[in-house]
């Protein structure tokens, strides 16, 4: 079984700034993609950024140049650093990653809030 615990999500001014963690834990071989995706009430789940296991990175349009996404491979940890927020970053955020067992497979986290005030 694989474990995600995420941290750091909570309430914020407009401009300011929030680090998501998102540490993995369990049996596995390798992290291969770590994503994190967002959900905004009365929205679909939609995502925010990537990086891969070589570290390419890939963001949505709405966040690039204020939002980046990292990992610490040695600790299977994936950093979301969040500057500029906005009131429309207001949402819960979801670490999902895709482990190597047996065979790829997908987790998801619990999901954290982030409120980000005007």
């Amino acid at each position: 079984q694989v474990q995600l615990v995420e941290s750091g999500g909570g309430l914020v001014q407009a401009g300011g700034s929030l680090r998501l963690s998102c540490a993995v834990s369990g049996s596995f071989f390798s992290i291969s993609t770590m994503n994190w995706y967002r959900q905004a009430p009365g929205k679909q789940r939609e995502l925010v950024s990537a990086i891969t296991s070589a570290g390419t990175t890939n963001y949505a349009d709405s966040v690039k140049g204020r939002f980046t996404i990292s990992r610490d491979n040695a600790k299977n940890t994936v950093y979301l650093q969040m500057d500029s927020l906005k009131p429309e970053d207001t949402a819960v955020y979801y670490c999902n990653v895709i482990v190597l067992q047996a065979t790829p497979r997908r987790y998801w986290g619990q999901g954290t809030q982030v409120t980000v005030s005007s």
